[in-house]
């Protein structure tokens, strides 16, 4: 895939992220994409829904499998603002999605005192024997100037 294309759908899960800032939400955002089309975009929604678990990939690819009615996700790529926690990364895992791209490393967020497990996508890969491919960096200042968004808001909230 195209870097301008990366680019494209990246700025999506950015999009969503911004969003979620200004719905008193945490900095962080995911798009699914499968033959060049979107099939779902989610912001995180911890604080919305008083639920640990509602980050902005889980959501994503709660959307994207309840739009294609599958939980087989092969062959789509999840954009992520963030690198993806173990959580979300297991869960790109058993959706069979084929590729995870993300902006920021998932240190970043635990600077600004996340409660991250900072284990790194492809360390997750190899003790897992994943397949999923993983490229991080992609629009990683844009990334970043989410977090600075986000600090500037007033009431934030880490979990």
């Amino acid at each position: 895939m195209s870097y301008l294309k990366r680019e494209k759908f990246m700025m999506c899960a950015i999009r969503k992220a911004r969003q979620g800032i200004r719905r008193g939400q945490t900095p962080f955002g995911a798009c699914i994409v499968k033959g060049g089309k979107i099939i779902s975009s989610a912001h995180n929604g911890v604080w919305q829904g008083a639920d640990s678990t509602a980050h902005a990939e889980m959501r994503a690819i709660k959307k994207a499998c309840s739009k294609l009615k599958t939980i087989d996700l092969s062959g789509c790529v999840i954009y992520s603002t963030c690198e993806p926690c173990p959580m979300c990364f297991s869960a790109c895992h058993w959706s069979k999605i084929s590729c995870i791209i993300y902006g920021s490393k998932i240190y970043a967020a635990k600077k600004l005192g996340f409660n991250e497990l900072c284990v790194s996508n492809e360390k997750m890969k190899k003790i897992g024997k994943s397949k999923i491919r993983v490229m991080g960096g992609v629009l990683r200042d844009e990334n970043i100037a989410l977090f600075k968004m986000w600090l500037k808001q007033p009431g934030k909230r880490t979990y």
